[in-house]
């Protein structure tokens, strides 16, 4: 017979929850995008947002405020290039660095997500009080921290 304290109990942890959350919202995203008639994902999405707030990043520091590796951020870009949603030029002081540029074509696509992204908060907030969305964030941010401090010991 095992004991108790060999079983895990991960489907009552916060863990399923997180993972099956971030996929609905992944699947709502991406179905609220076609259906509006926009060729993105929502990675794509972020980028334009990032690029939207500060054009001109270079690749480095988007790859930070994206959370992304630079390896999958290169492939990112190169289809967000294709698309003729942002272009990349040298640096002209570092050679080595390309900073990463909206199109005019990338940034009408952005402002026609704000009413998209608007109409998806607008979902995933439905019937959460303020109070409660304040103690989500809040809980979410001390998660974050919790794997943060582990992150550089992996």
């Amino acid at each position: 017979m095992k004991s108790n304290e060999n079983n895990i109990d991960f489907e009552n942890s916060i863990g399923p929850w997180l993972g099956q959350t971030g996929k609905i919202v992944d699947y709502f995203f991406q179905e609220t995008f076609k259906s509006n008639s926009l060729d993105l994902t929502k990675e794509q999405m972020i980028v334009l947002k990032k690029l939207h707030d500060q054009d001109g990043l270079n690749q480095n520091e988007l790859a930070f405020l994206t959370l992304r590796n630079k390896s999958s951020l290169t492939r990112l870009l190169t289809k967000m290039e294709a698309k003729n949603y942002i272009f990349r030029k040298q640096c002209k002081e570092d050679k080595r660095i390309k900073n990463v540029y909206l199109t005019e074509f990338g940034k009408e696509v952005f402002e026609k997500t704000k009413p998209v992204i608007q109409h998806i908060i607008t979902t995933m907030e439905q019937n959460i009080s303020s109070e409660e969305k304040q103690q989500i964030i809040k809980i979410f941010k001390k998660i974050q921290t919790n794997f943060r401090s582990k992150i550089g010991h992996i």
